[in-house]
């Protein structure tokens, strides 16, 4: 994968302090990372980096909608998503980013690509399981919520035929309950 150059920020020629950068995102960009999970994406990313003198914090936070296929009927739906991400950026001898909330970048290190935290970011936000809200509130009427229906386990009477499977050691039992 190549290096998107709107997500490079050159850390080194800004001056202390707040910083924002602001992506809109569209399928465009989870092409880079051969993502095709999502139908289309409409997703808009807040950046802002916070340099002080000896390191850098930098807040994300995205809102947006991605289509996805429902996991039951694989029917296309809008799926609101937004969340938040917190990385601090020290410097070091080497680079280390075995921590999800610390980056160490070596000490002449002059740039930061943040495409990687930002792809991670709106992925994981989106569920693990996505259903179609008209399957919830009852309005989405498909072909193969109707086969699921008819294919699905009939629920039996387990009135009607208590009486008559029951051991007589449980009645016993649970006339000592009753007899309090």
């Amino acid at each position: 994968m190549k290096n998107l150059k709107a997500y490079l920020i050159q850390f080194s020629g800004l001056k202390i302090g707040r910083h924002q950068f602001d992506y809109q995102l569209d399928n465009s960009f989870f092409e880079q990372f051969n993502y095709e999970d999502f139908n289309s994406v409409n997703v808009t990313v807040d950046l802002i980096l916070e340099k002080k003198s000896n390191m850098l914090e930098l807040n994300f936070k995205h809102k947006g909608i991605v289509n996805v296929p429902c996991d039951l009927t694989n029917e296309p739906f809008d799926l609101p998503i937004k969340g938040k991400l917190k990385l601090i950026v020290n410097f070091g001898e080497s680079f280390n980013d075995e921590n999800e909330e610390l980056l160490i970048l070596p000490h002449g290190e002059f740039q930061l690509d943040v495409s990687q935290y930002v792809y991670e970011m709106i992925v994981l936000s989106v569920p693990a399981k996505r259903i179609h809200p008209g399957i919830k509130d009852g309005t989405l009427k498909t072909d193969v919520l109707n086969k699921l229906d008819e294919l699905s386990p009939k629920k039996e009477d387990k009135t009607a035929g208590e009486d008559k499977n029951i051991d007589p050691r449980w009645e016993n039992l649970k006339k000592l309950l009753t007899d309090k």
